[in-house]
């Protein structure tokens, strides 16, 4: 084999900016699981030519499962944006050391096993995480456990619906922890890889290298825990895993869709194991956090000018999933650039009108005045009438504010909701409500508490 050369500058950005390209079209056609499980682990490998493109794998088994999957299609797709290359090879590459092309225009750096050296999603670090009382816990608990000196407690275990979070702070643990600690290894799987890579070992007959492998590195992350549910002998050496990170004071992070005691076909004495480190969950985000969510993402776009309304819109419509929140605000970015169109209320509607009615749960005026009826121990009709004691009035007021947060209604219509009131007395409310949230922490956790029911309804 020719030795390997450093790649020119210019060669190093078409190569790099060229997988860029790849890696996104990946990403789009397979979906974000299959990505995730085959093709996230495959890097660029420098080549002592631009025509052949070299990618590598950190194991046998993956390398041949993408050899035989997909080595044509990153052919074609290397060739659509470099046509002068020629050949795509891909190879297992842990076993000796490469030299990967960077993004920048820098000279290539030695990469260790990508197994023990996982290469972390530059954009989920901590300081892009935003936070409010929906994920303030689970994302302290994530940065103590990155820090340095021995962990206060292991596993950590975070648990919330798709889409949240839960994958950008472990991503953001691995960042933090192998920065402060460079001789230190870790590895980041989602369960169903580590289920595979179980079973290849058992039909290998080599259980030993993979337990030695999970089990001998300083940090071990496994995402989307879930998906092992009613695997019997996947779950054993998992058990056996948790017990032996946890004997050893070794850092350990586990995600998944729901508490540990709620998880389905899972034994009970591991369910009990995973509730024995810090169990942190992460709520669904309100509005205010949904809002900054979009501003901090724009932060990262300063060509781009959105106006207040577009922004509302976004968080206002996009309720339950920062990951649908984040990618409808990518679509909009692109389509505005690749037409030349500046982001306006009518083009961010028309953009995304697919995307808002797919996304959009109605919450009618009638859910709210049920829910909160039941939440102040009040008559539901009691909210129309025209009672004044503070008891009604208040969770009155509380459902108009609601109604229209969480609603299209106009003004007049929810003033005809509760007791054909004018629009002015809705306005009065909304107001109330708003200034009482900032002074009252039981009128802000009652609307908060409020607001998570009616939306995840």
């Amino acid at each position: 084999m020719a030795e390997a050369r450093v790649l020119e500058a210019g060669e190093v950005t078409a190569v790099s900016k060229a997988w860029t390209h790849v890696r996104a079209n990946l990403r789009r056609s397979a979906g974000q699981r299959l990505f995730d499980q085959w093709l996230k682990p495959v890097v660029l490998v420098e080549s002592s030519t631009i025509d052949s493109i070299r990618l590598g794998l950190p194991s046998a088994f993956l390398t041949q499962w993408v050899r035989n999957h997909y080595a044509e299609r990153l052919l074609l797709e290397f060739k659509a944006v470099l046509p002068s290359v020629t050949a795509v090879s891909i190879d297992t590459i842990s076993d000796e050391p490469k030299r990967v092309v960077t993004a920048e225009d820098r000279p290539a750096i030695p990469l260790a096993p990508p197994a023990e050296r996982p290469v972390f999603d530059p954009r989920f670090t901590f300081d892009r995480f935003v936070t409010d009382a929906s994920n303030r816990v689970a994302f302290n608990a994530a940065r103590s456990l990155a820090g340095a000196g021995d962990p206060v407690f292991s596993p950590l275990y975070l648990h919330s619906g798709t889409g949240q979070g839960k994958t950008h702070l472990m991503h953001a643990i691995g960042h933090e922890f192998l920065a402060a600690n460079p001789m230190a290894t870790a590895i980041y799987m989602p369960a169903e890889r580590f289920m595979f890579e179980f079973v290849q070992a058992l039909r290998a007959k080599d259980t030993h290298a993979f337990k030695t492998r999970l089990r001998g590195v300083d940090l071990l992350m496994i995402d989307d825990l879930q998906f092992i549910g009613g695997k019997d002998s996947t779950q054993e050496e998992f058990f056996h895993t948790v017990n032996e990170f946890m004997n050893s004071g070794k850092r350990l992070v586990i995600a998944a869709d729901r508490a540990p005691q709620a998880l389905e076909g899972f034994e009970t004495r591991l369910a009990g194991r995973l509730g024995s480190g810090l169990v942190a969950d992460i709520k669904v985000p309100e509005l205010d956090l949904r809002r900054a969510i979009v501003q901090r993402k724009l932060e990262d776009m300063p060509r781009v000018a959105m106006p207040a309304e577009v922004i509302e819109l976004l968080a206002a419509r996009i309720t339950t999933n920062v990951r649908e929140l984040e990618g409808a605000l990518n679509r909009l970015v692109a389509y505005a650039q690749l037409n030349s169109e500046a982001i306006t209320i009518d083009f961010a509607t028309v953009t995304l009108g697919e995307v808002l009615r797919s996304v959009q749960r109605r919450i009618t005026i009638d859910e709210i005045q049920r829910a909160v009826s039941a939440h102040f121990a009040v008559k539901q009709i009691d909210l129309i009438s025209e009672r004044r004691a503070v008891a009604i009035a208040r969770p009155r007021q509380i459902a108009m504010y609601l109604a229209k947060r969480l609603t299209t209604r106009s003004l007049p219509e929810i003033g005809r909701k509760f007791g054909n009131r004018d629009h002015s007395t809705v306005i009065h409310a909304v107001r109330r409500i708003e200034d009482l949230r900032g002074k009252d922490s039981e009128i802000d956790s009652a609307v908060r508490t409020l607001m998570r029911q009616l939306e995840s309804a």
